[in-house]
């Protein structure tokens, strides 16, 4: 029997409809961007920032939020419609400005004109080392927070993100989570032919992790269990870090986009845009009519 309330699993996935809905709107709008990867991090972005967070978007430099490091920073249209959806901008802002000379929002985050990210993202593997800072800076200044990285799987290719979790094991960061959004599908290919991850979880595990695999990272009930349980944040713990392994499906929720290296990065058509949104209705678990 599941401990999670069922009302914030309903609420949760009718949030993650809307923000999938909200990407085939914005893509069609703003021409080509990435689809794949934000649609298979929806479900785990959805509820950690309208739920599982310490986050408030009216005071998103509170110095007791939590900290989330988008290292995947190809997935930053994600969060520009999160973001978007919770009043940090509009959407006309958004459309005017996107890939703009000058522009706020390019197909990866700038901190510079978006504070509300905690980092500037794009040359992948750099967020978990920047994550193990900032849990290390928690510690030092006695701050409870909890710090978020969320990757990708092909982006555990890059050899700095191995450094990192060996630092982050070695000092017991009980503060640092780690997110691989575990879609098995890069810009090139599928991550196994490319690079082969083999066995993640004992990989993890071998490195000094407590690691959590959800089976299905696009069943909402499934991510609130792992969030749910999560221990409470302390600073001064010196306990193992967390990885939680989130199997996802690129492009989940669009059935044609599913599963396929082509909708890494896209664009929609009003046709496509029909059926895409029929997809992601039919996508639903527990809020079906």
């Amino acid at each position: 029997m599941s401990d999670v309330d069922m009302r914030v699993v309903k609420e949760l996935e009718n949030k993650a409809v809307d923000i999938r809905k909200m990407l085939i709107d914005y893509v069609q709008n703003v021409g080509v961007a990435h689809l794949g990867g934000p649609m298979s991090a929806t479900d785990m972005a959805v509820a950690l920032y309208y739920h599982y967070m310490n986050w408030d978007p009216k005071d998103y430099k509170a110095k007791d939020r939590d900290r989330f490091i988008l290292s995947k920073g190809h997935n930053a249209d994600l969060f520009y419609n999160i973001f978007c959806d919770m009043g940090l901008f509009t959407r006309e802002e958004i459309f005017s400005e996107y890939n703009k000379l000058h522009g706020r929002f390019g197909q990866h985050p700038n901190r510079m004109y978006l504070p509300m990210f905690e980092v500037s993202a794009g040359s992948l593997g750099h967020g978990l080392s920047l994550a193990t800072g900032y849990a290390l800076g928690a510690r030092a200044s006695g701050d409870n927070y909890r710090v978020f990285c969320m990757t990708g799987d092909g982006e555990l290719d890059e050899g700095s993100n191995w450094e990192a979790l060996m630092l982050a094991a070695h000092r017991k960061l009980g503060n640092l989570v780690l997110i691989v959004d575990k879609n098995q599908i890069m810009g090139t290919g599928p991550t196994e032919e490319v690079m082969a991850l083999g066995n993640l979880t004992d990989k993890l595990t071998s490195f000094g992790w407590d690691v959590i695999n959800i089976k299905d990272g696009n069943d909402m009930l499934q991510v609130c269990e792992t969030l749910e349980n999560l221990p409470e944040p302390d600073c001064h713990a010196k306990r193992k870090p967390i990885a939680i392994i989130s199997n996802t499906i690129k492009g989940a929720g669009v059935d044609f986009m599913t599963g396929t290296p082509s909708w890494h990065l896209g664009s929609v058509d009003d046709e496509l845009g029909v059926k895409a949104y029929a997809s992601i209705e039919a996508f639903r678990k527990y809020t079906k009519e």
